[in-house]
C-alpha cells in the first residue's frame, strides 16, 4: 500500500497542480480519482463531501455506496481507497497535515471528534440545510485560501475548521436521535450480545468481554458504538459492559460461598485486586463490605 508523507506527493500522484500551501489541500469538483482501485494512505486528516453518481469509496475495509450527499473523515496513516469513482454535483475534498494543527488548540482537541475512529458505512448524511451551513463554512476556508497570505491567514482557517468539525459532532447527533428505531435495534443487539456471552461462559474461556469484540459482531466500529450507546442509553459501551459485570458480581456474592477472588476469576478478571477496584467504583462498597452487608 502506498504512503504519502506529504500533500504535494499525493498531489503529484492525482495528476493535480501543487497546494497553496504544503501542508492544506482544498479541492473542488473533483469528478474522479486517479488513483482507481489503489489503496493509499497519508499523514492528512480530511474531510469530504460527497454525491456519487456511481462507485464505491473504501477506507479501513468496508465499502459504502454513497447514493446520498454525505461528509466522510479519514485520519493520519488509515488506509483509503477508491473504485470507479464518479462524483455527482458539486463535492470538496478537505485535507490538512497533521502538523499543521501544531500549537493550536485543535491539535488537542480533534481527538475528541470521535467520529475520525468511525467506518466508512457510518457516514454522515446532511439534511439540505446542514449542507448549506457545511458549504459555507468551507467557502470561509477556500475564501482564506486562495487570498494573499499573511500573519493572520492559518488561524483564521483553523477557525473556520475548528467550526466546521464542530457542526459535524452536531450533526451526528442529530443523525443518532433521526434514526432511533436503527439506534434502539444496535442497542438491543448490544444487549443481547452481552447476555449471550455471560450465559456461554466466555468469561471464563475468553476473559472480560472488550468493546471491539461487541462492535464486530455488531457490524459496527468501536467508536460509533459508544458514541450511539451514549446518545441512547447516557453510557458508553465500555460503561454498560461494566455495569453488566457489577450485576452479575452481585449476583454471585447473594448466592454462593465462593471467595472474592474466586468470583473475580469466573467474572473473567484476570486480577482480583481490579475487579475489587470497579466493583467499588461502581457500587461504593468492596466486594467483602457488600457481601457482609447482606448477612
Amino acid at each position: 500500500m502506498r504512503h504519502f508523507n506529504t500533500l504535494s506527493a499525493m498531489r503529484r500522484e492525482l495528476g493535480m497542480a501543487p497546494p497553496e500551501h504544503p501542508q492544506l489541500s482544498l479541492e473542488r469538483g473533483l469528478k474522479s480519482c486517479p488513483l482507481d482501485g489503489e489503496a493509499f494512505s497519508t499523514d492528512c486528516y480530511g474531510v469530504m463531501f460527497k454525491k456519487l453518481k456511481a462507485g464505491v469509496m473504501l477506507y479501513g475495509r468496508t465499502p459504502y455506496d454513497h447514493t446520498n450527499g454525505s461528509l466522510s473523515f479519514v485520519k493520519p496513516r488509515q488506509r483509503i481507497e477508491f473504485r470507479n469513482l464518479e462524483v455527482e454535483e458539486d463535492s470538496f475534498f478537505l485535507f490538512w497535515h497533521e502538523d499543521y494543527l501544531h500549537g493550536h488548540p485543535l491539535h488537542e482537541q480533534i481527538g475528541h471528534f470521535s467520529y475520525f475512529d468511525y467506518e466508512v458505512a457510518e457516514a454522515l448524511h446532511l439534511s439540505p440545510r446542514e449542507e448549506q451551513i457545511i458549504w459555507g463554512l468551507y467557502t470561509q476556508i477556500e475564501n482564506e485560501y486562495y487570498s494573499n497570505p499573511d500573519e493572520y491567514s492559518r488561524l483564521i482557517i483553523l477557525t473556520h475548521l475548528d467550526s466546521l468539525l464542530t457542526y459535524c459532532q452536531r450533526f451526528y447527533k442529530r443523525q443518532f436521535v433521526n434514526r432511533a428505531e436503527l439506534s434502539g435495534k444496535t442497542v438491543s443487539k448490544f444487549n443481547q450480545a452481552l447476555g449471550v456471552y455471560f450465559k456461554d461462559g466466555l468469561l471464563q474461556t475468553k476473559g472480560l468481554p472488550t468493546v471491539h469484540q461487541l462492535a464486530t459482531q455488531l457490524n459496527v466500529s468501536p467508536r460509533y458504538l459508544s458514541d450511539l450507546l451514549k446518545q441512547e442509553t447516557g453510557k458508553t459501551a465500555i460503561e454498560l459492559i461494566h455495569i453488566s459485570l457489577i450485576g452479575e458480581a452481585k449476583n454471585q456474592l447473594k448466592q454462593n460461598e465462593l471467595s472474592i477472588s474466586q468470583i473475580a476469576f469466573t467474572l473473567g478478571f484476570d486480577n482480583p485486586s481490579y475487579f475489587s477496584r470497579l466493583f467499588k467504583k461502581e457500587v461504593g462498597l468492596s466486594p467483602l463490605g457488600f457481601k457482609k452487608q447482606l448477612v
